[in-house]
């Protein structure tokens, strides 16, 4: 049914590139380039230190997606109802035209703030996935708080260490305890656990997986911790206080490198193993081994992933996890410490792709996750300015992927509002738009990429020719500027001279010696990484009681030390389960949600449900049941697992609408409302009910 545009050949030239998207590996690729103009196999590079020639099977299997028949290969102009799929193609020109039409004209009505440019994360390249800020910030459109993935977990991280940096993620192989704490990497980022294994290969290192169901890492773990969903806070608390009172304390370390050890102390007294199974749902005896093994092994490795802080509790839970490491000293050894993300290594200057000497900070910033609410008109989430009449949409697909699906979809039916999407399959965000604008894949543009997970910068030039008429981001950007008079030199410029110039402004080798090495590595020294010379805070110490305020404008209530904090949306007698929406292994997020392989894989949308609370309710494995919350309900298919605590149920991944049997997704039921102290989509915590159909 999705063959590809043209034959495979047996031919094999191979080109170099990184993968584009919203992964912390980041992994260096080799790439078959066939005669036919057309990619073929993806391997992972063995030359690069991190990837280590392993990538995951859905990224391995790319060319299905690149060369699918359905991929957008020309403009096209709505002539249907929204959301009906009725379009007329159209030349480039016209289409950009009326999209520049349409943003003038709304402009001129409401201001410059009734535009709103939305993107994410579906090409991670800074040029063509930050491009659009640059159109942005010289217009004076409405500002974008990007809220989705990472505002909860880097919020939780950077009040403990005051970076966003950590020990070299390559140093889990050397470690003797590899923690792989609220990520599933087996799904999300393979490369964790190619350097996880090789420890437990070359060292005999035990691998901790803690998670809130028995996923796939799980399943290769020494120990497996499964707790309730928002409850890593409390774990986190029982285990510091075990170190403490049974002599696993480093107590010279933190004297040096902490603030407050004794309030530490103090405040977790009362936080025992017993008061945390309560909460968790784990048994004590599981909380102090695991909080033996950590005080008796000094090299460990706390791996934290994004999920358990995708919580109204999650930036609380990652600082708490985070401070385990500086209670046993961790952070000293070659192996060990806690690890989050390599951000604050890269140092780019963004100036040139992203206009940041247009910025106006008067201008709105209106939150990416509370898309609904913005366009059903809620003063509030449009900061009591102007409605949003206009949108230009690049990289996302928020009709699936953002929080309230109900509301989103309702707002992208306004008959008032223009909607230009520049995509690359006709997804339900696409489906609602004026204008469709076919868009490239990474191999069919120049870009520059960091990684997240790791340390290197990857080169990702253009290997081959687009499809049909598609275009890069760039490209869009820089001719609306054109029609909308928008001037910056960044408009001027091709891709691959916006990557030229950034490297050189931000410090960093140049496009013809990337080219040569593929990449480069910028890990920092040992002292820098490990923090030996002082964390980031401007008193150089860790901060076991984190100034919330400077993390974010609403941080009103939140606890001053580690602590389970109850913020989080709780089971009641009305909606007696806690849910969380996991990543499956097949997708990412809603890419290659339209391949076959990946779908075959997959299967159908389930939820997990733990057989005792099945029975409980009449439910048998395969049937159909509702579930739902005040939001809204849905219909899916049950599957009995037991490698979920009671009263917790899981759904893998955010399946297109149209996979579901009433045609809406999980997202119907996750809030929009904006967690402590920056903002964040709370997509693991959710209180729902579940019934029979």
């Amino acid at each position: 049914m999705n063959a590809p545009f043209a034959p495979a050949s047996t031919a094999k030239k191979i080109g170099h590139s990184a993968c584009p998207h919203d992964c912390p590996s980041t992994c260096a690729l080799e790439i078959e380039l066939l005669p036919n103009g057309t990619i073929g196999k993806v391997r992972g590079a063995e030359e690069n230190s991190y990837t280590a020639g392993v990538i995951c099977a859905k990224v391995a299997r790319y060319a299905e997606r690149a060369n699918h028949r359905e991929r957008l290969l020309q403009p096209l102009l709505r002539t249907g109802p929204k959301g009906s799929g009725q379009y007329a193609p159209i030349s480039w020109g016209e289409a950009l035209d009326r999209t520049a039409e349409a943003l003038i004209a709304a402009e001129k009505k409401y201001g410059s703030e009734t535009v709103w440019p939305y993107y994410y994360a579906g090409t991670m390249g800074l040029v063509q996935r930050d491009g659009i800020h640059r159109l942005r910030n010289v217009k004076r459109y409405s500002g974008q708080h990007s809220t989705i993935c990472v505002t909860l977990a880097r919020a939780g991280y950077i009040a403990a260490t005051g970076s966003l940096h950590g020990p070299d993620p390559r140093e889990m192989a050397k470690s003797d305890i590899v923690v792989i704490w609220g990520t599933n990497a087996v799904h999300t980022q393979v490369n964790v656990m190619t350097h996880a294994i090789r420890a437990r290969k070359e060292r005999g290192a035990k691998i901790v997986v803690i998670d809130a169901y028995r996923n796939a890492t799980a399943e290769q773990a020494d120990v497996a911790l499964i707790l309730r969903p928002g409850t890593d806070g409390a774990l986190a608390c029982a285990v510091m206080h075990v170190l403490f009172r049974d002599g696993y304390a480093d107590r010279d370390f933190m004297a040096r490198h902490t603030d407050v050890p004794a309030e530490l102390e103090a405040h977790l007294a009362t936080r025992t193993p017993e008061w945390a199974a309560a909460i968790t749902g784990l048994s004590a005896q599981q909380i102090i081994d695991f909080a033996h093994m950590l005080g008796r092994t000094k090299k460990h490795y706390i791996r934290l992933g994004y999920g358990f802080a995708r919580s109204r509790n999650g930036a609380v839970n990652m600082h708490a996890a985070t401070c385990i490491a500086s209670v046993t000293g961790a952070w000293q050894y070659e192996g060990g410490g806690a690890f989050h993300n390599n951000g604050a290594i890269f140092h780019w200057n963004k100036t040139l792709i992203e206009g940041l000497d247009a910025l106006d900070p008067s201008i709105r910033m209106l939150d990416q996750s509370q898309i609904g609410p913005v366009l059903t008109g809620d003063a509030q989430a449009l900061r009591h300015g102007p409605p949003v009449t206009a949108l230009l949409i690049q990289n996302t697909n928020p009709v699936e992927v953002a929080p309230e699906s109900l509301l989103v979809q309702k707002g992208f039916a306004r008959d008032d509002l223009f909607t230009c999407v520049h995509e690359q399959f006709m997804t339900p965000t696409a489906k609602m738009a004026d204008i469709v604008l076919p868009a490239t894949m990474f191999t069919e543009h120049d870009d520059i990429y960091q990684a997240g997970g790791q340390q290197h910068i990857l080169l990702g030039p253009k290997l081959v020719e687009a499809p049909g008429e598609a275009r890069e981001n760039h490209y869009v950007i820089c001719e609306l500027a054109k029609r909308l008079g928008a001037e910056h030199p960044g408009f001027d410029m091709s891709a691959i001279e916006m990557v030229e110039a950034t490297l050189k402004a931000s410090g960093w080798p140049d496009v013809a010696t990337l080219r040569e090495r593929r990449w480069h590595d910028c890990q920092p020294d040992f002292a820098t990484a490990h923090y030996s010379d002082g964390f980031g805070w401007p008193d150089r110490k860790f901060r076991f009681s984190p100034d919330w305020a400077a993390m974010g404008p609403d941080a009103e209530g939140m606890p001053a030390l580690p602590d389970h904090w109850l913020s989080i949306e709780p089971a009641t007698d009305e909606h007696p389960f806690r849910m969380i929406t996991s990543p499956a292994r097949n997708f990412l997020n809603t890419s290659f949600t339209e391949t076959p392989t990946s779908i075959k894989k997959e299967g159908r949308p389930t939820l997990f449900l733990h057989p005792e609370d099945a029975a409980g309710l009449g439910i048998a494995e395969g049937d159909l049941v509702r579930i739902g919350n005040r939001r809204g309900s849905i219909r899916i298919h049950a599957r009995l697992y037991a490698g979920v605590q009671r009263g917790v149920v899981v759904v893998e991944s955010i399946w297109p609408h149209a996979a579901f049997v009433d045609g809406m997704g999980i997202n119907a039921l996750t809030g929009a409302d904006a967690a402590k102290p920056n903002g964040g989509a709370a997509f693991h915590d959710n209180a729902i009910w579940v019934r029979t159909a």
